[in-house]
């Protein structure tokens, strides 16, 4: 596990919802989600808002799939709700997926919005291999939301919210 000190107390990671294949000659940054996958990200937005999940800031990748995924959360989230688009979190590792949360030392609670397999390993990296595959043992699947927690022991997943 990694140890990341509060603040933030509460980590949210959102994986893009599903996304369209890449059409001839077109980069992978650019594809935009799926109809699939714009209905699977208002779903888990609306899940997210109905249990109560309000991050204070919303960090996502500029690629398409994650603005649009991220555009689900805002259209449910207060107006208060910081949103920032980072480019480092295209093709990141995990190392700085875990950088950009750990720097957030304002935020109580830190939503990620991005990609796998980084942001299934981000998410195994503050749980524990042992949690990771007991919780989500066919992966990180696209537009889940993964609710982590501070506590004394270190970083629990709280809860999974997927379509």
């Amino acid at each position: 596990m990694t140890s990341i000190t509060p603040p933030p107390s509460r980590i949210y990671l959102l994986r893009h919802a599903k996304a369209q294949r890449a059409a001839s000659g077109q980069k992978d940054f650019d594809r935009a989600l799926s109809d699939d996958g714009y209905a699977a990200a208002e779903i888990v937005a609306e899940k997210a808002v109905d249990k109560d999940y309000k991050p204070d800031l919303v960090i996502s990748s500029t690629a398409l799939r994650c603005r649009q995924t991220a555009d689900a959360i805002r259209r449910v989230m207060s107006p208060s709700t910081e949103f920032r688009y980072v480019d480092p979190l295209y093709n990141a590792t995990t190392d700085i997926y875990l950088e950009i949360i750990s720097s957030q030392v304002t935020e109580d609670s830190v939503m990620l919005v991005g990609h796998n397999p980084t942001i299934e390993h981000t998410l195994e990296a503050l749980i524990g291999h042992d949690a990771f595959v007991a919780a989500l043992p066919n992966g990180f699947p696209t537009a889940g939301l993964a609710v982590i927690d501070s506590t004394p022991s270190g970083w629990v997943l709280s809860d999974f919210v997927t379509e």
